[in-house]
């Protein structure tokens, strides 16, 4: 009887195979793949690719010759056959775990009548939303079944890919602690500098196991970085490591990749891991990447706040201007052009957004005024102070003489009058009166706004500045909240800078002076909303409010050069990063580290900030 072939083995030899190229599995059988959209959608023509690139060798089925496009711009592929006859097909092949398994038949296209070849629609390789990595192929039939090599196997940010020897590493850091199984330490090794991570194994002997995770939403999945490097100790040693691999994918709109190391003793199957770890080349790029980890690539702003997603683009830009790192350029335009229209209530917001990122919240809009100011200054794109324009137009629409003297209303329905929007107001129209040659209309609304303001009794006999004023025009006594004084303190700077005049250069000092020393807003030096303190907690709005005073008080140090200001500043940020961050560089609502503690996308914006700020007052 001929010897027979145990079947997982034999799928196991073919799989390998199939993954070095040396053979080429069939297709998987034709189902729906779940459609994905990240810079575009699935099934987009490729003639409407921004770039078409060859990045795999080409194969012959037969004479026909079968080709992968790759627009790296659009994170997509789309595959060709030519050189065929009628019948010929072809398709893409798209998987997430590393070609384990795949959707297949994606894009299906035969040859029609008449013709020598054709192509498939494109699909994405990477899928951010989902926080998942793709690797694609292209597979044709003709008369034979073949298909090209995967593209982008490996994670490569710069000049760092996966693969790497540990000896090329620029740092060795532990980030959380080792895990020990019979008598091992497995320990997961970081270059913060490089963002690469590899796994170390020690205390061993021959046939132990190591190897590292990597996933791209924090640990909860990574079937796309299982067992990454695994590598056994040889005979003789006690000791091995893996190869470096990358936790940061930009071509694939992937940042913040968490990592883990694994090991396992050779006679046991049971296998322990570290904790999850981020390196952190420097702590504004640690933080930057997970915030965009947040980012929804396909919607173009981060889901569930509309005026939020404005401060932290914002923010981003801000980084992007104070590190000189490009990583995340894309994603100003991308949310220009994905939220510049008309969406239901629902939609971005509970209100509609009417286009121009305008809508009944007279203060949301300013958020966005802001936002794409701060973008003309980082790229030179007029169409952004065009929309900051318009937005401030429909801002000036809601001034009012009639109520107070003055003063912008916070809402459609005029029904209150408060510090946000009035301290936005102020800031719109003064750096518009900057950006604008030969200004003379924002720059004389500016002054009026500055006036009607200080007239106004919303800085209260402290310095500190209360929510609002009442229907009778006085000061509402309700609560200080950072990001009301800051915004006075940023409009104040800037109105100084463009009319050299000291009263308000003044103003901005004594609110600034204020809130460092008094209780209201820092408690142990450290900037604290009221929302801060004990088991209070803070809602979605109020969680970002710190990262706007510590942005505008950067200002004013700057302005001034007061080393104050500046150590303050700095005090921010070093209390974000050692007190207030965990492994995973997210970083929370209360910058003490105090409990109970909270983090999301919100806070990870207002935290950013400071760190930002730090670094641009330390440049």
């Amino acid at each position: 009887m001929a010897a027979r072939h145990h079947p997982l083995v034999g799928g196991l030899l073919a799989l390998f195979l199939a993954l070095t190229g040396l053979i080429a599995l069939p297709p998987a059988p034709a189902h729906a793949a779940t459609p994905v959209c990240a810079l575009v959608c699935d099934t987009l023509d490729p003639s409407k690719a921004q770039q078409d690139t060859f990045p795999v060798p080409n194969r012959t089925i037969n004479g026909r010759t079968l080709r992968l496009h790759v627009s790296d711009p659009d994170s997509a592929a789309w595959a060709s056959i030519d050189n065929g006859v009628v019948g010929d097909a072809v398709w893409l092949d798209r998987s997430w775990d590393r070609g384990a398994t795949w959707d297949g038949l994606l894009g299906k296209a035969s040859v029609p009548g008449s013709w020598t070849g054709t192509r498939t629609l494109m699909y994405n390789i990477t899928d951010p939303v989902a926080h998942r990595r793709g690797w694609i192929r292209a597979c044709g039939d003709a008369a034979g079944v073949t298909c090209t090599d995967w593209v982008y196997p490996k994670v490569c940010d710069g000049t760092a890919c996966d693969g790497a020897d540990p000896a090329t590493a620029a740092g060795d850091d532990t980030p959380v602690p080792a895990t020990t199984l019979f008598g091992r330490t497995i320990s997961l090794h970081v270059d913060q500098r490089g963002g690469t991570a590899w796994g170390v194994i020690v205390g061993g002997g021959a046939g132990d196991e190591i190897w590292l995770d990597r996933s791209w939403d924090g640990g909860a999945s990574h079937p796309e970085g299982s067992s990454l490097g695994r590598t056994s100790v040889s005979s003789g040693a006690t000791s091995t490591r893996t190869a470096l691999f990358a936790t940061r994918d930009p071509r694939g709109l992937l940042y913040g990749g968490a990592v883990r190391a694994c090991g396992r003793e050779a006679a046991h199957q049971e296998g322990s891991c570290t904790a999850w770890a981020r390196p952190a080349p420097t702590r504004a790029r640690g933080a930057a990447d997970a915030l965009m980890a947040s980012y929804r690539t396909d919607e173009g702003w981060w889901r569930s706040s509309w005026w939020n997603s404005a401060v932290a683009l914002t923010t981003v830009v801000e980084f992007a201007e104070q590190s000189g790192r490009h990583d995340y350029d894309w994603a100003i335009a991308r949310t220009y052009e994905q939220n510049r229209g008309v969406f239901p209530a629902g939609g971005r917001s509970s209100d509609p957004i009417e286009g121009h990122f305008i809508s009944r919240a007279i203060d949301d809009a300013g958020w966005w005024a802001v936002a794409w100011l701060t973008a003309y200054d980082y790229t030179g794109d007029r169409r952004y102070l065009e929309e900051a324009v318009t937005i401030t137009n429909y801002v000036h629409q809601y001034w009012d003489t009639g109520t107070c003297g003055g003063g912008v209303w916070w809402d459609r329905e005029r029904t209150y009058k408060n510090a946000v929007t009035n301290g936005l107001y102020l800031w719109l129209t003064t750096s518009l009166h900057q950006r604008i040659s030969g200004d003379t209309v924002w720059g004389a609304r500016a002054t009026t706004a500055a006036d009607w303001y200080l007239a106004s009794g919303m800085i209260n006999s402290s310095g500190l500045v209360n929510d609002g004023i009442t229907s009778g025009c006085a000061n509402n006594g309700q609560t200080v909240w950072s990001y009301n004084q800051g915004l006075a303190i940023g409009a104040f700077t800037q109105l100084w800078r463009s009319t050299g005049s000291t009263r308000y250069l003044d103003t901005a000092k004594r609110l600034a002076d204020t809130a460092i020393s008094s209780t209201a807003l820092t408690r142990g030096g450290v900037l604290t909303e009221s929302c801060d303190i004990g088991t209070a907690s803070c809602d979605d709005n109020q969680k970002q409010f710190k990262g706007i005073f510590v942005r505008h008080l950067a200002d004013l140090a700057d302005a001034t050069g007061s080393t104050a200001y500046k150590a303050y500043v700095t005090k921010q940020a070093d209390s974000v990063w050692t007190a207030d961050r965990d492994a995973l560089n997210r970083l929370g609502q209360r910058w003490s580290g105090a409990a109970p503690n909270v983090s999301d996308w919100r806070t990870q914006a207002s935290a950013l900030e400071a760190l930002t700020a730090a670094g641009r007052l330390a440049g």
